[in-house]
């Protein structure tokens, strides 16, 4: 009757997997030879890691990512990808995160930038980094929208948090004078405080003739390209071709 009051408690305090635990522990036999320190750490263990699974759960929601299946495991090393292994292994540690460096992932149309990006991202949330997936055109309707609706500050510092920030289709198409205000807004939050990867068909010198203006081209690009590991995937065949249902 005890037992049973006390799962009821704990469910009550939201410790369903104590409280599983526990309720496991009093249907088996097993369990009376052991140590009450021995019974209470696995009935602890199960619900931390109960509370971590939970965890990973929602920063895997609220990434956002367009791949959530992603993973740096299944990365093709094909040769005429001419990807570094080592270089994207390194990464996969994430102390780029941690000394708040950039990747710059560049490469022509489905040569699989998308999914190293979110794959990396992945990784990251594995560690439990914030993450967050957004392909620019999203971004700057959003960024369009915050200043007609007065919530600018509001948007960029949602942008600024998260440790990893992962933008697709960069500078796909030309901006507008103010669109591109806005990307040195996000670029000046972050810059030596948190770590961006850049998904981009163009290496840095189109980058410029994307962004209106020579002085805020290179003020955005000053204050990425220096901090940056860069990766540039060569591919003559889509990998979208490579891996469809056809192929």
């Amino acid at each position: 009757m005890l037992n049973t009051i006390t799962v009821n408690k704990l469910r009550e305090m939201r410790l369903s997997a104590m409280a599983d635990a526990l309720q496991a522990q009093m249907q088996d036999s097993a369990f009376r030879s052991m140590s009450f320190e021995d019974r209470l750490g696995i009935i602890v263990d199960q619900e931390w890691t109960n509370r971590k699974n939970n965890q990973l759960k929602r920063l895997m929601h609220r990434a956002g990512f367009s791949i959530p299946e992603a993973c740096m495991e299944n990365i093709q090393y094909v040769p005429e990808r001419n990807l570094d292994k080592e270089q994207l292994l390194a990464l996969s540690t994430n102390n780029y995160i941690r000394e708040h460096h950039n990747v710059l992932l560049l490469g022509p149309t489905g040569s699989g930038k998308t999914y190293i990006g979110c794959a990396l991202g992945v990784s990251a949330v594995r560690e439990f980094f914030k993450v967050r997936y957004v392909r620019l055109p999203e971004m700057l309707t959003e960024l369009k929208i915050a200043r007609a609706t007065n919530s600018f500050p509001k948007v960029i510092e949602q942008y600024q948090k998260p440790a990893l920030l992962i933008i697709d289709e960069w500078l796909l198409y030309p901006l507008e004078e103010l669109e591109a205000r806005d990307l040195l807004e996000i670029t000046e939050a972050r810059y030596h405080r948190a770590s961006t990867i850049f998904c981009s068909q163009y290496d840095i010198p189109g980058w410029r003739d994307k962004l209106s203006s020579p002085i805020i081209a290179d003020a955005i690009c000053d204050r990425i390209v220096h901090d940056s590991y860069r990766i540039v995937i060569d591919s003559s065949e889509s990998m979208r071709k490579r891996n469809g249902v056809n192929a």
